[in-house]
């Protein structure tokens, strides 16, 4: 994970500091700062930068770990070092840390909701480069990691579904090519295609924009008949509507609004 972090932060400093960062001429010696928050919630990001170190003439002193509580005013970390560097990387910093501690804060605050009865999943719905950054910081959060891509289980949706004849029809060819270890969902928008799924051996069933009564009955079903089945939810969930797909039973609750929905935190560096 180290060289893909390195990898993201010179990616990310590229396009802030294009040709070159026009202030280094008029800046020389050796710089103290640190980053105070101006906001509450949950910290994340710190894993990312930390390796500035690697790529800049700075070096941290973190009084938090990613996944920490932090309060309005508190100092997360101190940076020092060569004071071109330090402003050099100041915007692409804070944009990590913001980005990061909103979602994992708002990731917490559906993770809270819980109280550990079922588990609640990110999504695909993630910006362009973003996904392992989005998600990590998702899970420090508390809530645990959807698929991180299509090679990552196998998901039957209704775009694939409709190439064939029948939910078995594509679960029998998918199990002659995919790996052993492999996992199958399927995504079902009615408790009739959720019956069938179960039927054709899917390890997971999606109950995708079902009504709660309908998944309740899915869940019914699943533990009289299927019972190593896992049932997820999908579809428009909320903070708060996400209760009543809690009451379902179900195993797993999938949001997009965990990542896409969450808000940058706000954070500021001084220099000391």
């Amino acid at each position: 994970m180290k060289h893909q972090i390195i990898d993201f932060l010179k990616s990310s400093l590229n396009e802030d500091i294009g040709r070159g960062d026009l202030a280094r001429s008029l800046i020389s010696g050796v710089a103290n700062a640190f980053v105070k928050s101006k906001s509450e919630g949950v910290i994340a990001g710190l894993e990312y930068i930390k390796y500035f170190s690697e790529i800049a003439d700075v070096k941290f002193n973190f009084f938090y770990e990613d996944g920490d509580f932090y309060k309005n005013k508190d100092i997360i970390f101190e940076v020092y070092g060569n004071a071109k560097d330090v402003l050099s990387i100041e915007r692409t910093m804070l944009n990590i840390l913001q980005h990061a501690s909103g979602i994992a804060s708002n990731a917490y605050e559906f993770a809270k909701k819980t109280d550990n009865k079922v588990k609640i999943l990110d999504t695909r719905k993630t910006r362009p480069n973003l996904r392992i950054f989005e998600k990590y910081a998702a899970s420090c959060g508390g809530i645990t990691n959807h698929r991180l891509g299509l090679d990552d289980c196998l998901m039957l949706k209704d775009t694939h579904l409709a190439l064939f004849s029948s939910i078995k029809e594509a679960i029998d060819k998918a199990k002659n090519i995919i790996p052993f270890t492999t996992k199958i969902e399927v995504e079902c928008a009615s408790v009739k295609m959720a019956k069938e799924a179960m039927e054709a051996k899917a390890d997971i069933v999606m109950c995708d924009n079902m009504k709660y009564e309908e998944i309740k009955e899915v869940v019914l079903f699943r533990n009289k008949n299927f019972p190593l089945v896992l049932i997820e939810v999908s579809g428009n969930v909320t903070l708060e509507n996400i209760d009543k797909f809690i009451e379902t039973g179900v195993d797993a609750i999938s949001s997009g609004a965990v990542i896409h929905h969450a808000v940058f935190k706000d954070f500021s560096m001084k220099i000391r």
